[in-house]
């Protein structure tokens, strides 16, 4: 095994995908992309946001 496969072994077994059909692994790891895209997002959003609130403080433009 390759580092790549095992990291993709370690994350099976971890999170129990190694159980699983390959569509259900298919739809869990689709709907974990989705969530981490959503998280990121909103994240990014905010401190921009929050940067931009900072800034604006101080008299920054």
């Amino acid at each position: 095994m390759n580092w790549v496969q095992r990291k993709i072994y370690l994350y099976n077994v971890t999170f129990g995908l190694y159980m699983l059909d390959w569509w259900e692994r298919y739809l869990f790891n689709t709907l974990m992309i989705v969530l981490m895209w959503f998280v990121l997002y909103n994240g990014s959003r905010y401190v921009t946001e929050f940067f931009k609130s900072i800034s604006g403080m101080y008299g920054e433009n």
